[in-house]
């Protein structure tokens, strides 16, 4: 992708209709596999790829599985090229860090959720990592995208590992005050975030106040399984949805590619 502002600009530019995304946890597979996703899902409309997880990565299984993405999508790219009935721009997706913390880097990628966890305990997550993680961002040349991140109930792992004090469902004032803090502190996303596998996503009140509440792109994710799921969100205000465990469930690419293109239709109808 390259440069700060493309990557900036990219995900932050509002579309007519939502934007999908796919999060490719390292640890849930190997490279190879996660790159086949990875095509699977962008030739179904997926617009960006997020890498990372909140527990069991580390530089090496984020660098490999990033590498291994990359370089099928510069190999189909470079294919569309060759081709008078493909167009190449579908293939340029940035390819993004979410990590855990400044010990899941990675060179190879375009761009990074630069995030505070807003509603976090744990002065870790708050400044900490993200402090160790800068020089490394600074000298690889990554695109910083500034994000606050809040964890809702039920918060899943993410929850429990970010110390979390969670925001419930019908909680508006809370998420209105911390939409209008990201946005004053000069975030350009918001994350709504209801947790790897959460059993319900993050409710529709909550998408709507913060929307309401601030003119940040605003990304949801967790706990959405289906386009109806995601249709809800998408109405509520969000501009992005995220989905992992979604594409961890489906091992033919060919059945993830049909699976994730109905959803994303479903998901804008």
């Amino acid at each position: 992708m390259g440069g700060a502002n493309r990557a900036v600009s990219y995900v932050c530019n509002r579309q007519s209709q939502a934007r999908h995304a796919i999060l490719i946890d390292p640890a849930d597979q190997p490279p190879d596999v996660a790159a086949k996703r990875a095509i699977a899902a962008v030739t179904a409309g997926s617009r960006m790829i997020l890498v990372g997880g909140s527990t069991d990565t580390d530089m090496s299984n984020v660098h490999d599985t990033i590498v291994a993405i990359q370089e099928s999508l510069e190999l189909i790219n470079w294919a569309a090229t060759q081709s008078s009935d493909q167009d190449e721009k579908e293939w340029k997706v940035p390819v993004v860090l979410f990590p855990q913390g400044a010990a899941a880097l990675s060179p190879a990628a375009d761009a990074i959720t630069f995030m505070m966890l807003m509603n976090s305990t744990s002065p870790q997550y708050l400044i900490e990592e993200q402090v160790i993680g800068a020089p490394f961002i600074k000298k690889a040349g990554i695109s910083p995208l500034p994000m606050g991140y809040l964890v809702c109930a039920p918060g899943g792992r993410v929850g429990q590992v970010g110390q979390v004090d969670l925001i419930k469902p019908d909680d508006t004032d809370r998420v209105s005050s911390y939409a209008m803090t990201a946005e004053f502190y000069g975030f350009k996303i918001l994350y709504l975030e209801a947790g790897s596998g959460a059993t319900k996503p993050v409710s529709s009140q909550l998408i709507e106040t913060a929307r309401e509440s601030c003119e940040l792109t605003i990304i949801v994710g967790g706990g959405i399984r289906d386009g109806t799921a995601a249709k809800t969100a998408v109405r509520a205000g969000a501009d992005w949805i995220i989905t992992g465990n979604l594409t961890e469930s489906y091992n033919d690419a060919d059945e993830l590619q049909q699976v994730i293109s109905t959803f994303i239709e479903e998901m804008n109808s």
